[in-house]
């Protein structure tokens, strides 16, 4: 895999930027200076386009010498040894002129001072909040009188190991100190579900989605110069509105229904998408089972804080007969669910590039989505209204027949039917 990092408006190959290091380190003490720039020359001409960029990374040779040296090099080919019309000069060992940390040996000091101002320079720096592009960079230096240029910062920063990077989503904020007690609690209750053949479901609502002629992230391959007109601005339209799907995956059978609601993301949105589930795929596999595993977030619609959720849950209960046992997710792990990484990622990629137009269409190539693994994912369209702001007396949640767990009991619960 070749990784690539941009470098002011071009992208230089690692893997080639290696190679050259390794070469030159190798056979820098042993070429005089105008090997040197026949070498690079050739090694920039060799990669292509970007390729004096890549040799100056590499080797930290300023790009003019790089091109003096294809300049020798076309006239090498021209008048092969022994046929050259003036002498050529070699530079002795030292000479040229000298590199510019020499002449400013605090220059690198100031630009680390730059990048990092909080740990290594000025928590002040005027630089804190701003990009710090190589032009930036040069030009603060060159105020603190350190005159350079973008490109001799960018050679500096290179040697001195930077590169251009992004964020990385690692940290998780701070853990609740029963999560990992109640990961291992939720994956002995799957297994024990599933060896007794009872269904076991992951649920939760995929992000809502702008319906009509919107930019949708990714590409996909289209004529040249002919791609899919869509709206500059995502305002939403008031008559096509949002998209949204709540899915429902089966951990034992891999396959996955999703209800793509028109309306709001509620709880009783949320067990109608089960309802809908049991009603088409779960109970023509699941004949005989008597009780039904929900593995879900801790928030939204379906958190488990919330009573409407578990109202609906015992109406659901009540209509099938069957048992629900519910399992949350600790808060901040909801990445964790599986239906998020083995369903919904699955459907992002298959509509990547696509506007969704249609309602319909969001139906469509949610359904027709499959993966080499045997996913299979039905979806219907849930044109109920569903509004918000439904509360639950107390009354009410008294009548419920909900039984809470022995230990962490406001993640793990069981509703049974009502008599």
């Amino acid at each position: 895999m070749e990784f690539r990092f941009g470098v002011d408006g071009f992208c230089v190959q690692m893997p080639d930027v290696e190679r050259i290091r390794r070469k030159y380190e190798a056979l820098a003490s042993v070429m005089d200076e105008r090997v040197t720039r026949l070498w690079l020359a050739a090694e920039a001409e060799a990669i292509g386009r970007g390729g004096v960029a890549i040799v100056t990374a590499a080797t930290g040779i300023p790009h003019k010498r790089i091109v003096a040296g294809k300049r020798d090099l076309i006239e090498l080919r021209l008048n092969p040894p022994g046929l050259q019309p003036r002498a050529q000069t070699v530079r002795r060992p030292g000479g040229g002129r000298k590199v510019l940390e020499a002449h400013d040996p605090e220059l690198q000091v100031a630009l680390d001072a730059l990048i990092d101002p909080v740990t290594r320079g000025d928590p002040m720096s005027p630089l804190r909040w701003t990009s710090k592009s190589t032009r930036n960079l040069a030009r603060e230096l060159t105020a603190q009188g350190h005159p350079v240029s973008a490109t001799k910062v960018r050679a500096l920063l290179s040697a001195a190991g930077y590169s251009l990077q992004g964020n990385r989503k690692t940290r998780e904020g701070t853990q609740h100190p029963d999560r990992n007690a109640q990961f291992e609690h939720i994956n002995r209750q799957v297994k024990s579900f599933q060896a007794e053949h009872q269904p076991v479901i992951s649920v939760d609502t995929k992000k809502k989605e702008l319906v009509g002629d919107f930019k949708n992230g990714g590409r996909e391959w289209q004529p040249a110069g002919e791609p899919v007109p869509v709206r500059v601005h995502d305002f939403i339209d008031a008559k096509l509105g949002k998209a949204i799907p709540y899915g429902v995956y089966d951990l034992a059978r891999n396959e996955g229904w999703v209800n793509v609601g028109i309306d709001h993301d509620t709880a009783e949105f949320a067990v109608e998408s089960i309802r809908r589930w049991w009603s088409r795929m779960g109970k023509k596999v699941y004949a005989t089972a008597s009780e039904l595993l929900i593995t879900a977030d801790g928030g939204g619609s379906n958190g488990s804080r919330t009573r409407l959720w578990k109202r609906e849950l015992q109406r659901f209960a009540d209509d099938t007969g069957l048992a629900i046992h519910v399992c949350h997710y600790p808060p901040g792990t909801s990445k964790w669910n599986k239906i998020e990484h083995r369903m919904f990622c699955h459907i992002t990629q298959n509509w990547r590039g696509r506007p969704l137009e249609t309602v319909e269409t969001v139906v469509n190539l949610i359904g027709a989505t499959t993966t080499a693994a045997g996913l299979k994912i039905r979806a219907g369209l849930d044109r109920n209204r569903y509004p918000k702001g439904l509360r639950v007396t107390d009354d009410e949640m008294e009548a419920l027949n909900v039984r809470a767990g022995r230990a962490r009991g406001q993640w793990n619960y069981r509703i049974t039917p009502s008599d």
